[in-house]
């Protein structure tokens, strides 16, 4: 494998990682529909499913403990700051070079949510080329 070859698999995945992050990103920002749930909230329902783990049974001690799990992990993503200025910063610099690359066009871009003043920064047009 060459040298040239070798820079080129790296960049694919250094691009396929930032774009990964972007979408992640402005994914998390979208909440689901409901109330909001909030690290405190949480807190609370991780509090009342402790006092209940004491005195259940076994399968419901397991399955109390799964769901302890699944909102410790939605706090933590709740409470986590991203910089979202900077991975868009990023998304811009490799957007164009990564969906040449892989085909990718400007409406799959917008449908998975990615906004066309983003794609206008990266230099990704509507016209095929």
């Amino acid at each position: 494998m060459s040298a040239d070859h070798k820079a080129k698999l790296a960049q694919g995945r250094k691009e396929s990682r930032v774009v990964a992050k972007y979408l992640d990103a402005i994914t998390a920002g979208k909440g689901k529909r409901g109330r909001k749930r909030t690290p405190e909230s949480i807190s609370m329902q991780i509090t009342k499913i402790e006092r209940e783990i004491a005195s259940a049974p076994a399968i419901k001690r397991l399955e109390l403990t799964q769901k302890r799990s699944d909102l410790i992990n939605e706090k933590e993503r709740l409470t986590a700051r991203v910089d979202f200025s900077g991975v868009e910063r990023e998304f811009v610099k490799v957007a164009k070079s990564y969906a040449k690359r892989n085909g990718i066009t400007y409406g799959s871009f917008r449908s998975v949510g990615v906004s066309a003043d983003v794609l206008k920064k990266a230099g990704i047009t509507r016209a095929r080329g």
